[in-house]
């Protein structure tokens, strides 16, 4: 199956499973999809990401968090630049998410990184997503 946009498709999966109150979700593999993993797991969204290489491609396999009473940590996600149209921003026009609660992904030339270490690296890029 063709996925034009395999971003939103990744986003789609955790809003969909976190729904759902599944432990963990399954997602086919790439090198941006494992950043964007990994930023998750480092900001605290998600518990851990672990990589499956039994195919060509491979699987990344995401292990929920939830909080005590049952909600997921993760309340949104929303995909800010899409194939057909593209959002830029330089470092200084940076959004915030949810006043500074959130968190904007951002795709820059020095790698994949959240808005607040862009804003340290003093670079723009494109608004790939935003989480809170």
């Amino acid at each position: 199956m063709q996925i034009t946009d395999p971003i939103a498709d990744l986003l789609t999966r955790i809003r969909n499973a976190s729904t759902a109150k599944h432990p963990s979700v399954e997602i086919p593999a790439s090198n941006m999809k494992k950043a964007i993993c990994q930023i998750l797991v480092d900001e605290g969204y998600i518990k851990g990401m672990q990589v499956k290489n039994d195919t060509v491609q491979g699987t990344i396999v995401i292990t929920l968090k939830y909080q005590a009473n049952g909600e997921p940590v993760i309340a949104g996600l929303r995909r800010v630049s899409k194939p057909g149209l593209r959002i830029y921003t330089n470092c200084e026009d940076m959004p915030k998410v949810m006043k500074g609660l959130g968190t904007a992904i951002i795709s820059t030339s020095k790698g994949i990184m959240t808005d607040k270490a862009a804003r340290a690296a003093h670079v723009g890029g494109e608004v790939l997503a935003f989480v809170w």
